[in-house]
């Protein structure tokens, strides 16, 4: 397979060009390192300014979207100890967290002293979801160029069940973290607003209701959400203007006590469920759903690219998939 020649997205991603170099068309746009330095420094400065501004206005100053996965929780413990911000640590427990990681999840909150919440959905509900989600494309195929269908479904829930939290509890913040090749540093800071919200939140309720029927109302805004403006808080991901090095990461993170899980895939450090997203997705749509966040690693110089070459050509276990799929079968 053809792969762009400085990042590693290849032929088959949508809307892919290579000039006479073999460096796609992706690679041309970025304006360079020099230019993202500059970026990440002011997107700092932004980040410091609102969390001045919101600090202690709230139950707490955010809610993390905590994954027990190594960047949510280096992003918490680093925003905890250099930034002194009061969490509302909030996990989505979507039947496939593997079980190192809900021992890691104990102990960094434990040892950070995090309050923490684990929100757990009727696994009925998200076994059909999941199952759904992985034999029929009822998202916009724009919308899966960055992700598996079923991680969209799981990450819709998480997006807007953290979001119900911090507007019922007048939150300003909610941290996620995702790396600087899923969420570049434009993308890192940006203020909630109904409209916008309302728009997004269609996108996975309209389909989602169509397998389920209401029961994915509890998970998702209602009007007294909608009629409470003032209260939706920004989204932010600091990963994108913090210093971002796996290595050290993982470093910094052991000595929290969380140690990496042996039966994820390469591209999770959390959950038994993506392993069948990305069979799926690859099987259905000839790409990597993991290709895009890696590609913006390595072009801003965050991973090398031989690394990420490796991580896209490892395979799936087929026994995490079967395990997966069986217990999906068996919930619905």
């Amino acid at each position: 397979m053809k792969r762009c020649t400085r990042c590693v997205l290849p032929e088959t991603y949508p809307g892919i060009r290579f000039d006479e170099d073999g460096v796609c068309n992706f690679c041309g746009r970025f304006k360079g390192v020099e230019r993202l330095q500059q970026s990440i420094k002011k997107y700092r400065v932004r980040f410091e300014k609102i969390l001045a501004e919101n600090k202690r206005v709230g139950e707490y100053d955010a809610v993390m979207a905590y994954s027990g996965g190594k960047d949510s929780t280096f992003t918490m413990a680093v925003l905890k100890k250099e930034y002194d911000i009061s969490f509302l640590a909030l996990t989505l427990d979507n039947g496939f967290i593997s079980p190192k990681s809900l021992d890691n999840i104990r102990n960094v909150v434990e040892g950070l002293g995090v309050d923490h919440i684990i929100y757990k959905p009727r696994m009925d509900t998200l076994g059909r979801l999941f199952l759904h989600s992985a034999k029929e494309d009822i998202y916009s195929r724009k919308g899966l160029e960055r992700a598996s269908s079923i991680c969209t479904t799981c990450m819709g829930l998480v997006k807007f069940v953290a979001l119900r939290y911090a507007i019922e509890s007048s939150i300003p913040l909610i941290i996620y973290g995702w790396s600087p090749g899923q969420a570049p540093v434009e993308a890192s800071i940006f203020r909630n607003n109904p409209e916008m919200i309302k728009t997004m939140q269609a996108q996975f309720t309209v389909p989602m209701k169509k397998i389920v029927g209401d029961e994915v109302d509890n998970y998702f805004l209602t009007e007294k959400h909608f009629n409470m403006p003032e209260r939706f808080p920004y989204n932010i991901s600091p990963l994108a203007f913090l210093e971002y090095d796996e290595d050290k990461i993982l470093e910094y993170i052991k000595l929290l006590g969380w140690e990496k899980p042996d039966d994820t895939d390469p591209n999770s450090t959390n959950c038994l469920l993506n392993a069948m997203g990305i069979d799926i997705h690859q099987k259905r749509f000839g790409f990597h759903p993991y290709a895009f966040e890696l590609a913006g690693l390595v072009r801003a110089g965050y991973m090398e690219r031989d690394e990420a070459i490796a991580r896209l050509d490892e395979k799936t276990d087929p026994d995490i998939i079967a395990m997966v799929k069986k217990k999906l079968d068996s919930a619905i």
